[in-house]
């Protein structure tokens, strides 16, 4: 990567294509996804030796409960690993984690390794990793709208002091700056309900590398193609 370069302060990915890539190599679907799960490892760390301060994927949305059930429940026994993992791995690399996303519908096993896996990992000051499961963008307004619904309905908040700071405040990423990049792979050109309200501004790339194969060098293409864009101030230049 060509020095001087401008890192973003915080990538968000979206992990697309585990399946397909699964099925290109003639395995199931799910071994895309236990080689997905790897590569989150790889990308934490090199997105922390790039300079990258934040990162957030988008592990499960709140529309993957529809997929087949013996894959939902293969990837909540993924998910079940990979707490474990992740914890290990922040203890080595003084990450601090945070899971986004309506933990309810969630087993209460996998909520209490959520709870252990943020508490011990609060005070890290590596990489902040931040994990969407059980996340949809409209879901998470919904529920910071009833919030504040609920505050005007008792009488402790006013409705002219709703602003967008508050509502921002009030979103499962409160106290995490708004993406400067979005990374989707696998050629999908969508955002697919991913923090709708964090990624106003935010840049967009595409590629069509499947998650599995997404590499150190993949992620060195992505920045060096969000320093081509002409921005200022934080946001797009107008013309």
């Amino acid at each position: 990567m060509e020095e001087n370069m401008k890192i973003p302060n915080h990538v968000a990915i979206i992990l697309d294509g585990n399946g397909r890539w699964a099925k290109s190599k003639g395995m199931p679907r799910n071994y895309g996804h236990v080689q997905g799960a790897k590569t989150v490892e790889v990308i934490c760390e090199e997105a922390y030796r790039m300079g990258i301060q934040y990162l957030t994927v988008y592990a499960f949305s709140t529309e993957n409960w529809n997929r087949p059930q013996d894959e939902v429940d293969a990837l909540m026994g993924l998910l079940r690993n990979y707490m474990k993992t992740c914890l290990k791995t922040a203890a080595k690399n003084n990450m601090c984690v945070r899971v986004l996303g309506e933990k309810s519908r969630l087993d209460e096993d996998i909520r209490a390794r959520i709870e252990q896996l943020e508490e011990a990992t609060k005070n890290n000051t590596g990489l902040h990793f931040q994990i969407a499961i059980n996340y949809g963008g409209r879901d998470e307004i919904v529920r910071a709208v009833r919030k504040l619904a609920s505050s005007v309905a008792e009488g402790s908040l006013k409705p002219e002091e709703i602003t967008e700071q508050l509502l921002s405040d009030t979103l499962d990423t409160h106290d995490i700056p708004e993406p400067d990049l979005l990374i989707r792979t696998c050629n999908e050109l969508r955002i697919s309900n991913f923090l709708l309200w964090q990624l106003a501004y935010t840049e967009f790339y595409f590629t069509p590398v499947a998650w599995p194969d997404f590499t150190k060098e993949e992620l060195e293409k992505a920045v060096e193609a969000y320093n081509k864009r002409d921005r200022r101030y934080g946001l797009v230049k107008e013309a």
